[in-house]
């Protein structure tokens, strides 16, 4: 097959079913697609023939016969996903399911202007030629990239708009740039519109109303509104980190004061970590500081497990300066479930703790009677699961199997 174009409405329908519920079968679509069974088993019988869907084995439900699973073919070909950071990117090859077949992750720092677009996706492109040669593939089997970025971007132009974190980023082509390798589609969002989408996949659009935020170098949120992925007027929507949560507090990388992203984010807890140390008031951060004095999250998450009282206090005024953000939000939003990830939920179950008792305290009762507040499901690795499923749902959507 090579375009969409030729399938039927139904086909195309059954194909978005089964990507979105990662396996289904017969019976379950044409229930799921209000469709008799006749005519579901007459779709799924023209998929498989064109190689467009596959059997994966059966599953026993209740009595009776075991039903056939069915899922999109990962014989089609790959998925190129690239999750870049405000500190790190990773690149991965992903099969049209979401299995991550090869995957490779390393620092980067896109707010160097030395680093620019074209040094960073040069080497995002390098390693996904890598990846590829590793798993035995060539650039004309991916069917289509998927890149997140930490800024707002204009999704028909796959460019950024005036990124406050990248120098040089703004109105630069990615797509063009990745082309030169390329000849699949490329879709670019910001980094938290993929984690929710990632995260939306994984719970097969179970739930319609929710936020995943990001609490690493800066704080981000991604919002799904009645299943779908809310972006705002110019793609800004979620930039949650510069909510003030101090008049008074120290002024943040955007101008302002008392933002949230320059009071309780990975470097505001290791500069206050550092600042205790520094005055004798822990020795268990002294003891887990590297050998130049400095110290990381993970050695103010070690003193914290040890039951350092400078460490705690520290990881607990994040978690509630978060969680009094985070407040707000749910007053507005109303969402059912928070979803945080990041490099800050390594530090220990304190963060969380921390966020949700602060949440509940200052929402009100009705926005938080049926609220969860828990770790994202997908871990590490939600900003590339994320940037798969952006990749494959607009695949879908463009109408176009092929490049």
């Amino acid at each position: 097959m090579d375009s969409w174009s030729s399938l039927a409405a139904g086909e195309q329908l059954v194909l978005e079913s089964l990507f979105w519920s990662k396996a289904a079968s017969r019976n379950e679509l044409a229930l799921r697609l209000r469709q008799s069974k006749s005519k579901a088993n007459t779709v799924v019988a023209a998929l498989i023939a064109q190689g467009l869907v596959a059997e994966v084995g059966h599953v026993l439900h209740g009595t009776g016969r075991p039903a056939e699973m069915l899922r999109i073919s990962d014989t089609l070909g790959v998925l190129l996903a690239i999750d870049i950071g405000a500190t790190s990117m990773s690149v991965a090859v992903l099969t049209p399911n979401m299995s991550i077949l090869a995957l490779h992750s390393e620092e980067v720092d896109v707010r160097d202007a030395q680093q620019g677009p074209t040094v960073v996706l040069a080497r995002a492109r390098t390693l996904a030629l890598t990846l590829l040669e590793r798993r035995g593939k060539k650039a004309s089997d991916v069917l289509a990239i998927g890149i997140g970025v930490p800024g707002p971007v204009n999704m028909e132009s796959a460019q950024l708009v005036n990124p406050p974190l990248m120098p040089g980023w703004g109105d630069f082509s990615i797509r063009d740039f990745m082309r030169d390798s390329f000849s699949a589609p490329v879709f670019v969002d910001n980094d938290m519109n993929i984690r929710a989408i990632g995260e939306l996949r994984q719970l097969h659009r179970s739930v319609s109303n929710f936020l995943v935020v990001k609490v690493g170098t800066g704080i981000g949120c991604g919002i799904v509104c009645e299943g779908k992925i809310y972006r705002g007027a110019t793609g800004s929507a979620g930039d949650v980190g510069h909510i003030c949560v101090d008049i008074n507090g120290p002024r943040c990388h955007c101008g302002n004061v008392g933002c949230v992203e320059a009071m309780a984010a990975r470097p505001a807890v290791e500069r206050l970590a550092q600042e205790a140390m520094e005055r004798g008031d822990s020795e268990a951060l002294q003891r887990h500081a590297g050998k130049e004095g400095a110290l990381d999250l993970a050695a103010v998450g070690a003193a914290s497990r040890e039951g350092d009282v400078v460490a705690n206090r520290i990881i607990q005024r994040s978690g509630m300066l978060v969680g009094q953000m985070l407040a707000s939000v749910v007053n507005f939003f109303n969402p059912s479930h928070v979803f945080l990830t990041g490099s800050i939920v390594t530090i220990g179950p304190l963060f969380l703790a921390a966020v949700r008792q602060s949440i509940y305290q200052r929402s009100l009762a009705l926005s938080t009677r049926n609220l969860h507040v828990q770790y994202t499901s997908l871990g590490d690795t939600g900003g590339i699961t994320g940037a798969g499923v952006l990749a494959m749902q607009e695949l879908l959507k463009s109408g176009r199997l092929r490049p």
